[in-house]
Order: C-alpha cells, then sequence, then structure tokens
C-alpha cells in the first residue's frame, strides 16, 4: 500500500502546526482509502518524522513518499529531512521509501498566490506547457531537484525517473 508522509519544519505555535494535519486530512480525503496520508514536523513538535514514518507503516504502508512541506530546496528539505527518515526507515526494512523534492516553482502556486492577492491570470500553464525553466538564464539549476524543467527532462529520457 502507498503512503505519503508530509513534513514541515515545526513551530511553537500551535496553529502553525495544526494546519499540517488539516493539509493531511485534506490529502488523505483526495487520495481515499487505498493511500495512508500522515504528517510529521522535523523539530519543535510531534508527531515528529520517526513518529509519523511509524504512523505510516502501522497503517499499512509498504512504500512511503515523504513531502517536504516547504517551499525551496534549502538544507532541511534536501539534507535535514532525508537523513531523518533513512533513520526511521530503518527500523521497517520491508518498507520502501522515498523524499521529493520540496515546493519549488511550480504553476499551482503561482495560481494561488494570484487568487489570494484577487488577481485573474491572464495566461495559465498546464502539462508540458508548464514544465519549463522559469530562470531569466534558463539555467535549470537554480530550483535544485525542484526544478521541473530538468525533471520533465529526465523524465522523458529512456531510463528516467517515472
Amino acid at each position: 500500500m502507498k503512503g505519503i508522509l508530509i513534513v514541515d519544519h515545526g513551530s511553537v505555535k500551535a496553529e502553525a502546526n495544526d494546519m499540517l494535519a488539516c493539509m493531511s486530512n485534506l490529502l488523505q480525503t483526495m487520495t481515499g482509502p487505498e493511500v495512508v496520508v500522515r504528517h510529521a514536523h522535523m523539530e519543535l513538535a510531534q508527531p515528529d518524522i520517526a513518529r509519523g514514518f511509524t504512523d505510516c507503516v502501522e497503517a499499512g504502508a509498504t512504500d512511503v513518499t515523504v513531502f517536504p512541506y516547504m517551499l525551496s530546496p534549502g538544507r532541511h528539505s534536501t539534507k535535514d529531512i532525508p537523513r531523518m527518515v533513512g533513520q526511521a526507515a530503518k527500523a521497517f526494512p520491508h518498507v520502501t521509501f522515498n523524499v521529493t523534492p520540496a515546493f519549488g516553482v511550480h504553476e499551482k502556486l503561482a495560481e494561488l498566490i494570484l487568487d489570494r492577492a484577487g488577481i485573474e491570470p491572464v495566461k495559465a500553464f498546464a502539462g508540458s506547457e508548464a514544465d519549463r525553466c522559469w530562470d531569466p538564464d534558463c539555467s535549470e539549476i537554480l530550483c535544485g531537484d525542484a526544478c521541473r524543467a530538468r525533471t520533465a527532462r529526465q523524465t522523458a529520457l529512456p531510463g528516467g525517473p517515472t
């Protein structure tokens, strides 16, 4: 069974931590009962990553995708969370797992910003049209692993990620 563990930094403010539980509930409703969705905080709050990973496994997940609920590919999302997940997964050698990139640059986030600002987009992007580099120099490196252009190109190559 597939599992999703969303992980944020964690906060001393209860309402910030509670929001992640709400997102977890939303994702669970969207995926239905065939996917286990849980949440965890990297630090400062419970459940921590070890507890969140265990919760996924105890609910039946045998393949856990961990999503760093963070905007950019900083140290926490690229180093700390993968390390902490790897440690938590050692207790469950029969469970496969992977850690996705952070949000990065994505048209759905741009749509949300415009919606919150009360502005209608004059152009919308979807599918392969959105799989491009938004760096003015088209470096395809500024977003790190969260670069959709690079990910789309790798996926399209034989043997690339699926």
